[in-house]
């Protein structure tokens, strides 16, 4: 290479905006031309939001970090735009144009002309005023359908690009292991196999409309001690490889991810920020992950304030960056002035740096922000003169709709197929009762169904001058719209989490007047203490909140029929309705589409579909504990406590019925390096359409360090007509039975295996007993992860 590399004589263009040149090459010359101060400021953010008339962004002041001085930090570059759409209320179209303005006003501040990445959350639904609130995480578990999920991240990405965003931060990877955590509502579920299916087809769908999504958090965030937000995690190496690690491992493998976030949380006394063993030597060096790690929001800052592992700024930056952190978040602190004097001083090679920028600028380069003509003007506004300073903004005021009918029917029918059947004695789907009362906290709250992340509850709530923005129905306005010919009768009787029980009373009358209670119960979505789920909102036990265990058994009390209705963020004892409700409906923060979903449910209009992603617990103090446990995990002798679920991992009833018969199994030995394979039949013998959720499990019985009694290695969501059946067939590769041994390394055994064919964790419809011959063979990131499934349907 030359001097002149950077510039391409011909075109008379710099060769990094160039975009018929190799990408890497276009980064290093860029690199090779800037000063140590513009490769800085590409590494963080600044928190903004977007202008209500479509004005220039505002730097955003929060309470954590000091005022940025915008004009000062521009004329160096900017690496990120932190939630311009996700700060305060504001119109879709003003918030695109107001985002436009100030990538003008970046690109023409820097030498290079390099715009800044925007990047807003998305874990329910992309976080802005006025779009689709979808289900929550734990939801998208629930439907143990990963297309579905895909499809749905896929609307979602599509969204946040036509309005000129660039990254989304979702999903969460975190693998349940203590239920009282607040996140628990973020997360996928308690089995990391789901968690890793589930989450990859997010990612798939997200990245193909050209969002950057971000594997978050890594990594051992959800193993906090006693499931406190932010606490250390003291678990061991063989747990953080087979239970915490596999989710990220197939995301990084088969995903496209193009981000990771690292976690708060320390383990075994290192801070993920500082842990280059994980952020590099596994991410990259194993994985071989060549995206962007992000700091999580204040979490370099953190390694002074709260982890204790810097004395100062300047080395908390080092720490991070050697680590292979190369982007602070949410907005510019360390990395800002620290980094620079740490730098000058001699304290922080320039070479981590310069690895870190070129990260930053070949992600900035592939999604076309280095080539020459960029324009900052996003598809949702496509023929606006960017010139233009005197753009109308009433008339563009409303001009994009970001909860359209596609996208309520999308959120509808995810909430659909999430929402579990517990528990049912006969009494549904309802008839025409003709008078139902629908009593409990989550009757009449229209934000009942969305999770904290949610822009309604996340944002919104800090401005209740400004409409929510989309249709939330309550689950009594649901009921009604249901079921025309009743009347529908609403008692609150407790508030979610309030000590009062002064309208127990009422409720129980009006419970004694009624021909079925649907009992609406749950959490309230907030953030740190402000609500009974969310981030920073743990809990103590896993009872129900405030009162709702006293209101719930007073109208069990009543002898009136009980169907309980769950909206949470997480699974909770539910006392004596376990036995003697007439039916139990769970459902996860299911979205704007959630009280027409429960409503159909209880109708029969809809089809019971969704299976347990957690467990439910039969005693509130029973934690921390999953399915996922090894015989002394589970009762015994030896203890008085008995963890054994209400309702585990998996579960969900049907108003059809499934029959599984005919296992036949082919390859009942094989190698190490081998396959197993068995089928059987599977037959819808009830009278209406159904969805069974085949799931697969690997028990095995003797192995060289303690092992869970089962672990889910597969499962297929099966639809069948009523009357219909079909052959399935499974193949199961020796890799699937993996497990890391005692030597740290990943190993198959040979020895005996059942694999069982299950309705859920606890119930084992067909059990093939198979096993693994020849020697121990080690396996790694390379091995296979997942069982093929073959569906014949049968006349």
């Amino acid at each position: 290479m030359t001097d002149n590399v950077t510039l391409d004589i011909e075109r008379g263009t710099a060769i990094w905006n160039d975009p018929t040149q190799e990408l890497t090459i276009r980064v290093d010359a860029l690199v090779a031309a800037m000063t140590l101060a513009e490769k800085v400021s590409q590494l963080y953010g600044v928190w903004v939001g977007a202008s209500a008339d479509g004005g220039e962004v505002a730097p955003y002041q929060h309470e954590m970090e000091e005022p940025v001085d915008l004009d000062t930090l521009l004329e160096t570059g900017l690496g990120q735009l932190t939630r311009p759409f996700g700060t305060a209320p504001v119109d879709p179209a003003l918030g695109a144009l107001s985002l436009l303005r100030t990538q003008q006003r970046i690109t023409a501040a820097n030498r290079f002309g390099i715009p800044a990445l925007a990047h807003e959350e998305c874990l329910a639904g992309f976080a802005t005023w006025g779009a689709t609130a979808y289900p929550v995480p734990l939801s998208w578990g629930a439907t143990f359908d990963p297309g579905l999920i895909r499809r749905m991240a896929a609307t979602i990405g599509a969204d946040m690009r036509r309005l000129g965003v660039h990254q989304g931060l979702a999903p969460v990877l975190d693998v349940v292991r203590d239920a009282r955590w607040g996140r628990v509502e973020e997360t996928v579920g308690e089995d990391p196999y789901l968690v890793g299916t589930v989450a990859t087809a997010y990612i798939q769908g997200l990245e193909s409309a050209g969002v950057v999504a971000t594997l978050k958090h890594f990594a051992g965030y959800s193993a906090s001690r006693a499931g406190r937000n932010h606490a250390p995690v003291g678990m061991g190496p063989r747990e953080r490889a087979d239970v915490i690690l596999p989710p990220f491992e197939m995301a990084v493998r088969e995903s496209g991810a193009r981000s990771v976030m690292h976690a708060y949380t320390d383990t075994d006394g290192i801070p993920s920020a500082v842990d280059e063993q994980l952020l590099t030597g596994l991410l990259r060096e194993t994985w071989g992950f060549t995206g962007t790690v992000v700091a999580d929001y204040f979490a370099i800052a953190f390694l002074r304030t709260l982890h204790g592992v810097a004395g100062t700024w300047g080395e908390a930056a080092g720490a991070a960056l050697a680590a292979g952190v190369d982007i602070e978040l949410p907005t510019v602190k360390t990395f800002g002035p620290p980094l620079l004097a740490a730098l000058a001083a001699g304290q922080v090679p320039e070479a981590l740096v310069n690895r870190a920028v070129r990260r930053v600028l070949y992600q900035k380069g592939q999604l076309g922000l280095l080539d020459a003509g960029w324009s900052p003007v996003p598809p949702a506004l496509d023929g606006i003169d960017p010139t233009d300073a005197d753009i109308d903004v009433d008339v563009l005021r409303g001009t994009v709709d970001l909860d359209p009918p596609d996208n309520r029917a999308l959120a509808r029918e995810v909430a659909e197929q999430a929402v579990v059947l517990l528990r049912n004695d006969g009494t549904l789907p309802l008839g025409r009762p003709a008078r139902i009362a629908v009593i409990g906290p989550q009757a009449e709250t229209p934000t009942a169904t969305l999770g904290c992340y949610s822009f309604p509850l996340h944002v919104g709530s800090r401005h209740p001058q400004i409409p929510v923005g989309i249709e939330l129905p309550t689950l009594a306005e649901a009921l009604a719209g249901e079921f025309p010919a009743s009347e529908v009768i609403v008692a609150p009787g407790v508030g979610i989490d309030s000590p009062d029980t002064g309208g127990v009373a009422a409720a129980v009358e009006a419970a004694r007047g009624a021909d079925v209670v649907i009992a609406a119960l749950g959490d309230r979505a907030g953030l740190f203490g402000q609500g009974t789920s969310g981030e920073g909102c743990d809990a103590e036990s896993l009872a129900l909140p405030g009162m709702q265990q006293h209101l719930l058994d007073a109208l069990l009390d009543t002898g009136t029929p009980v169907v309980v209705t769950m909206v949470a963020g997480r699974p909770y004892a539910l006392g004596r309705a376990v036995d003697e409700a007439a039916a139990i409906v769970q459902s996860f923060f299911p979205g704007e589409g959630g009280t027409s979903a429960v409503a159909g449910l209880l109708s029969g209009r809809v089809e019971p579909q969704g299976r347990l992603p957690v467990s439910v617990p039969r005693s509130p103090g029973g934690q921390p504990t999953t399915y996922l446990a090894a015989r002394l995990g589970q009762a015994s002798d030896v203890s008085n406590l008995d963890p054994t679920p209400a309702y585990g991992f998996g579960h969900g009833l049907s108003y059809t019925r499934f029959d599984w018969s005919e296992l036949m199994v082919e390859q009942a030995v094989a190698e190490t390096d081998g396959e197993l394979r068995l089928a059987f039949t599977l037959r819808n013998s009830g009278a209406r359409w159904g969805s069974e959720v085949v799931q697969l499990y690997a028990h095995d019985p003797v192995a060289s360090v303690v092992q869970p009694v089962q672990r889910l290695i597969g499962y297929l969501r099966v639809p069948l007509e009523a009357g219909a059946s079909c052959r399935i067939a499974v193949t199961v590769p020796a890799d699937l039975l993996s497990f890391t041994g005692r030597d740290g390394r990943r190993v198959v055994e040979p020895g005996d295996v059942e694999l069982r064919l299950a309705s859920s964790s606890t119930q084992a419809r067909l059990v093939a007993a198979v096993a693994l011959a020849g020697p121990a063979r080690h396996v790694d990131h390379t091995r296979r992860l997942h069982a093929e499934f073959e569906v014949i349907t049968l006349g």
